[in-house]
């Protein structure tokens, strides 16, 4: 991202931030349904302090990291095999697409049965929910690779191991990088969720006691905290990829910056 469009971006929360200041002090909105936005800043920042949110926060990114590397070591192996082997992938290519759109909180009642604890089953559910963008990606680079770099090498006389091993796996190494920080976000999404509906520790239910002190505007403080730890991993992680995969961008005909 641009300094422009980050400027621009940051001038329209302002203004939507003054919009609902003005309505909320005119009367327009009630402030008691809607906080007025000076409040809930006020709240984020006291949130900064309060021991008992930052503690909700590495519950929940601890959670997102174990899951999401779980994820990884499942999916992106996964995803080798089935863009290496034609035949395994249209084998298991249906159930792929049949498990893919089940939402995870559905599945909510089945991971607290089969696992001993709340913390298990939320990572059991950011793993099952995070594969998916992963395996898809890894997929997605496999098929993108081109097959003259592949024939090549064997024509050197090269195995299948390291066809994939020096040619496949570099070749969609980029895919597998936009899938893991898409992942992230699915990580965070699922795992606030899940706290919201099964309670337990974390972000969602730092949210759900607010909600029940009729605190709006820690409510929507930590909600406002959420996003922001969401956006904060995903422009590090795009940062990461425009400096590792530069090549993969100017291949591609985009500006490297």
């Amino acid at each position: 991202m641009t300094a422009g469009r980050a400027l621009r971006g940051a001038l329209g929360v302002a203004g939507l931030l003054l919009v609902m200041e003005v309505l909320g002090r005119t009367g327009a909105v009630d402030p008691y349904l809607v906080p007025l936005p000076s409040t809930v800043l006020v709240g984020a920042a006291g949130l900064l302090a309060d021991g008992e949110f930052l503690l909700a926060v590495g519950v929940t990114l601890s959670s997102c990291v174990i899951g999401l590397a779980l994820a990884v070591v499942v999916a992106v192996p996964s995803g080798v095999v089935m863009g290496t082997l034609p035949t395994v992938e249209r084998t298991v290519r249906p159930l792929v697409e049949f498990l893919r759109p089940i939402p995870s909180v559905a599945l909510l009642p089945l991971a607290m049965f089969l696992f001993s604890s709340g913390e298990q089953g939320k990572i059991a559910l950011v793993v099952y929910t995070s594969c998916w963008p992963l395996l898809i990606n890894t997929l997605y680079g496999l098929h993108d690779v081109d097959p003259l770099a592949k024939e090549t090498l064997r024509g050197f006389g090269f195995g299948p191991y390291a066809v994939v091993r020096l040619v496949s796996l570099p070749s969609a190494a980029p895919f597998i990088g936009t899938g893991v920080r898409i992942a992230s976000s699915v990580a965070l999404i699922v795992a606030v969720s899940v706290e919201l509906v099964a309670g337990g520790e974390g972000i969602g239910t730092f949210v759900t006691g607010a909600a029940a002190g009729n605190r709006r505007d820690l409510m929507i403080a930590a909600t406002l905290w959420t996003g922001m730890i969401g956006l904060a991993v995903n422009s590090v992680l795009a940062g990461a990829e425009r400096r590792v995969f530069r090549w993969h961008r100017t291949q591609a005909g985009e500006e490297a910056t």
